[in-house]
């Protein structure tokens, strides 16, 4: 009978890489006495702009505030109806009803999980102001076929790329082609602790942002508009400066882990990787037919953490239901049954990895 090995050789799923780099930074922040929408704030505006090939990035308080801020600078509102995935975590789709519009879900490709942009137009109604394509585990969507689409239709493009920091389409980086989204939650490919990022190429969306997150604020005590409390900290721009720095390197190890595994793991299919495309592995999720909960529960045994992203696709999710979401999205639905997510961060050793392929390949093949 197998045992639940010491807490010390367990591989968790996921494993924020922060050090003494970041530790020195957030210290010299409290020196200074100046704790909010400073200096570092605007450093890592400018820095992660550059990242993304765009004029402007706005620092906000999360990828969801990122999501909802950017569809009110859009003006999208009620009455209005966004094309997006139900296959993402459910603040892609929330924040579309956070600003009183009605979210239409097209359903995914069976291989990426990504949205089928073959089934986008079917979708658009005279009501549709925006596609919010989610970048899933860190690929990216067609882009190509759904800015036409966009084009076509006069549509915004609102990337949520929370999950593909550094992640590129064709050479182009994610949020460069639309209005780009980024979460800096612990789990992701870098953190703030919490925060997120709008990038933009339209110098008056940028400034619209900017009043968004503060409520309304064009200088002190002068609202405008009705604003928002989305800003983030020196403190979190502090640990972003020295995050966006190790980001490449640590983008190259998950893309490095997810080939070893995929290169090596039987009976599971692995991540479908599109030709044109960095996948930079935010989540490296295989897909399991028929034994996933035992499968879960195996590698738990050999001490190895699992994640399901996600259990349930968001139309099936009750506050959805409770809405009349009662369509069938069968490729959504078939995908939240079998994914599994294996550990594939940057603090993975060699040894890490092989446990992780000899677990699976044992469960597979003596299955």
């Amino acid at each position: 009978m197998s045992s639940i090995p010491s807490e010390r050789s367990f591989i968790p799923i996921a494993k924020p890489q922060l050090g003494e780099e970041e530790k020195a930074a957030v210290m010299a922040v409290l020196d200074s006495g100046m704790l909010v929408q400073g200096k570092r704030v605007a450093e890592l505006e400018a820095q992660f702009a550059e990242l993304c090939s765009v004029k402007h990035a706005v620092a906000v308080a999360s990828g969801t505030a990122a999501l909802w801020a950017s569809l009110l600078a859009h003006k999208i509102g009620p009455g209005d109806e966004v094309i997006t995935t139900p296959f993402s975590f459910i603040a892609s789709s929330n924040a579309i009803l956070y600003a009183g519009a009605k979210p239409v879900f097209v359903d995914i490709e069976p291989d990426t999980g990504l949205i089928d942009t073959t089934a986008i137009e079917a979708k658009t109604t005279e009501r549709t102001r925006a596609i919010l394509p989610v970048h899933l585990y860190g690929q990216p969507c067609n882009m190509t076929a759904i800015m036409e689409i966009a084009a076509c239709h006069n549509l915004v493009v609102i990337e949520d790329a929370c999950q593909a920091h550094g992640a590129t389409f064709k050479g182009q980086p994610v949020g460069s082609f639309g209005t780009g989204c980024f979460s800096f939650y612990p789990t992701k490919n870098m953190t703030t602790g919490e925060g997120g990022m709008v990038t933009t190429n339209e110098d008056a969306l940028a400034e619209h942002l900017r009043l968004l997150r503060n409520h309304g604020q064009s200088r002190r005590y002068q609202h405008d508009i009705l604003g928002y409390h989305f800003r983030t900290t020196d403190i979190q721009a502090a640990i972003g400066l020295v995050q966006l720095k190790k980001l490449p390197a640590w983008n190259e190890q998950r893309i490095a882990n997810a080939s070893y595994l995929s290169e090596r793991l039987e009976g599971v299919q692995v991540p479908v990787v599109q030709p044109d495309r960095r996948h930079v592995f935010h989540q490296y999720t295989i897909r399991v037919s028929g034994d996933r909960p035992v499968l879960q529960t195996h590698l738990q045994e050999q001490g190895i953490g699992t994640a399901i992203h996600y259990p349930r696709p968001i139309h099936r999710q009750p506050v959805y239901q409770s809405l009349g979401y009662d369509n069938m999205l069968p490729q959504a639905e078939t995908a939240s049954r079998e994914v599994l997510s294996l550990p594939i961060h940057p603090a993975l050793s060699q040894s890490d990895l092989d446990r992780i392929v000899a677990a699976v390949n044992t469960f597979t093949t003596s299955s």
